[in-house]
């Protein structure tokens, strides 16, 4: 049995003990608190994530009201009629990454219109990755084009028909720029086109010139519907599409300089700087292209007759 002066003196003891653990795991989340705040600008400067209001990732470029941002930046319309289209581009340039929208196209008749949603570069020799949604009758499907140009050359065209009816819901339409490498096309998080790298043929890549996020919805109705034949119904209109949930998890660019530290993927945490096709997904890709595959550049004999561009033979 402890008598009273041992009892005190183990409690100062155990006080004691107490007051080090306390100070020791005061001592660790201070510690711990400073090493965050030291890396938290290191860490911000690898890569961007923006997502959420997109008042303040988008400018309303033209359209003289019709486009808009309501329900507090979660929502953006273009609409078209017979006077004007509407169009929008991000206040950010971007140089590499994962770009995800979801958009809700024209229902009903949209023969004869065009809802653009691509990345572009400024200049005569400029870069540009385009979804191009060209309209049809009712009833019958939209065409989902796609196109890439590298230093003002484009002119390769894949067309696509989509398995879903994209004016009934919102539907996630994705473009990839892994580093130097690869381009991808997305729908859903189902891959439908790769791009890849063929500079050691001599074929220009879209790699090194930041581009802002476009969007538009226009008339063109010379081309975009059975070739022009079909004409756009003005009754119909105003023709409307509308966009949300907007992502970009990517390398911004801004004052000359990237806000990725490097062109490496041991320099950030996010997945899409080393993300490729696994073979689940070469499977998605097979069967897009082999279901819904509408045209490709590198099949048409007729219009390279003297052969077809080189990367199509990668």
């Amino acid at each position: 049995m402890l008598h009273y002066p041992v009892i005190n003196l183990f409690c100062f003891h155990f006080q004691t003990y107490k007051l080090h653990i306390y100070f020791s795991l005061q001592t660790i989340f201070m510690a711990f608190t400073v090493c965050y705040l030291l890396l938290l600008p290191l860490l911000g400067s690898f890569f961007m994530v923006a997502y959420g209001n997109l008042n303040q990732h988008f400018d309303i470029t033209w359209g003289e009201g019709r486009a808009k941002i309501p329900n507090n930046g979660e929502l953006l319309t273009l609409s078209l009629d017979k006077a004007s289209g509407s169009g929008f581009e991000s206040k950010n340039e971007y140089l590499f990454g994962n770009i995800d929208m979801q958009l809700k196209l024209v229902p009903g008749n949209s023969a004869g219109t065009v809802t653009a949603y691509y990345l572009k570069s400024p200049g005569t020799t400029w870069d540009e990755i385009d979804f191009e949604f060209l309209g049809n009758l009712s009833g019958d499907p939209y065409i989902l084009h796609t196109n890439v140009f590298s230093q003002g050359k484009g002119s390769r065209e894949q067309q696509f028909y989509l398995w879903f009816d994209p004016t009934a819901d919102f539907h996630t339409y994705s473009i990839l720029g892994i580093l130097s490498a690869l381009c991808i096309f997305s729908v859903d998080g189902t891959p439908i086109r790769e791009f890849k790298n063929s500079e050691s043929i001599g074929v220009p890549f879209p790699k090194s010139q930041p581009m802002r996020i476009h969007s538009s919805l226009w008339n063109a109705d010379d081309w975009a519907t059975r070739g022009g034949l079909v004409k756009t119904d003005w009754t119909q209109a105003p023709f409307t599409a509308s966009y949300r949930n907007f992502k970009a998890d990517a390398c911004v660019w801004s004052n000359g300089a990237s806000s990725c530290s490097s062109n490496s993927p041991s320099s950030t945490t996010s997945t899409w700087f080393s993300q490729e096709l696994d073979s689940t997904n070469q499977q998605r890709l097979k069967w897009v292209q082999n279901n819904y595959l509408i045209y490709n550049y590198c099949t048409d004999m007729k219009r390279f007759p003297q052969g077809i561009p080189p990367e199509c033979n990668v």
